[in-house]
């Protein structure tokens, strides 16, 4: 079996700028935002990473540096939940946080070009007719929703349609799937927006990436609920299965932090190069790593995991 690199462009430096502030009205705070990008280049797709719940712009170095150093612009919005902002359990806004998350990606949408100026270098070099997004866990439904998969507000008892034409594809790691009887009792109280999501309309290009091990504490079905973002959804899909991943897919969230239950610098490796070939592929840049990543991740073909791939 082939464990072979999957081929990506050779890195370059990057340009890191933290916090950039965004004003939000009406949200509590205003939205603080990490900027992430390479030196060199013209063109420059976007990526808008929505972050687990708890984490903040702080996490996910091992994504957010490996795309920017092979050519994309990385942002990484602060969402209310973050461990840091430091929200009281009473706060009205809890059960709305889902959709305050989706309200920041799309603030950070809206002002693109703000955040790009206060970048040093980057003014000019950014295509914003080429944006993705991608998000972990929490962030995962976050990003979905850009993508149109719909939420059952707890408040209004609606689920309405959030996607946006700016978005051209997504990256959705470990990410919840279907509700209702598939939740454990707990999530099913606590977590509102994760009693009826609706996959039906999450029409966009995405690539969804699941451990094979990452049994999670919010629903009885064990693992393969997380390829549900996959197998209910219509449209361009792909499935990355990671064997033996749990939830933090090998260490995605950080470098050497310590809620990773499965730590596997291989298989980090592994998400970096399959996710970066796919945004490349999927943004019209360049498909060919995506076309090798396919080939190399064929079923039986690599002992870290398996690609499988639908058209709709």
């Amino acid at each position: 079996m082939s464990s072979a690199p999957v081929p990506a462009p050779a890195p370059v430096p990057v340009v890191s700028v933290k916090p950039l502030v965004l004003p939000a009205p009406g949200r509590g705070q205003d939205l603080r935002v990490r900027v992430s990008a390479p030196v060199a280049g013209r063109g420059l797709p976007v990526v808008v990473f929505a972050h687990g719940f708890g984490a903040s712009l702080e996490g996910y170095g091992p994504l957010a540096d490996y795309w920017a150093a092979r050519g994309l612009v990385v942002v990484q919005p602060t969402h209310l939940d973050a461990k840091a902002g430091g929200m009281a359990a009473d706060d009205p806004r809890r059960p709305r946080l889902w959709r305050y998350r989706v309200e920041d990606m799309r603030r950070v949408l809206d002002h693109l070009g703000v955040l790009e100026a206060q970048v040093p270098g980057l003014a000019g070099r950014v295509d914003r007719s080429r944006v993705a997004v991608a998000g972990h866990s929490f962030g995962g439904q976050t990003a979905g929703a850009l993508l149109g998969l719909r939420v059952l507000d707890p408040e209004t008892g609606t689920a309405e349609d959030l996607s946006d034409a700016r978005v051209k594809a997504g990256v959705l790691l470990a990410t919840a799937g279907r509700g209702g009887a598939a939740l454990t009792p707990f999530a099913a109280e606590n977590l509102p927006w994760l009693r009826s999501p609706d996959f039906a309309h999450l029409n966009a290009p995405a690539l969804v990436v699941a451990g094979d091990r990452d049994d999670s504490p919010l629903t009885v079905r064990g693992p393969e609920w997380m390829a549900d973002p996959y197998v209910l959804s219509p449209g361009e899909k792909s499935l990355l299965t990671l064997f033996g991943a749990e939830h933090f897919l090998g260490g995605i969230s950080g470098y050497e932090v310590t809620e990773t239950t499965d730590e596997d610098p291989a298989r980090v490796a592994l998400v970096q190069q399959v996710t970066l070939a796919y945004l490349r592929h999927a943004l019209g840049v360049d498909s060919s790593g995506w076309e090798a990543a396919r080939l190399l991740l064929a079923e039986g073909s690599h002992p870290l995991g398996r690609i499988v791939s639908k058209a709709g």
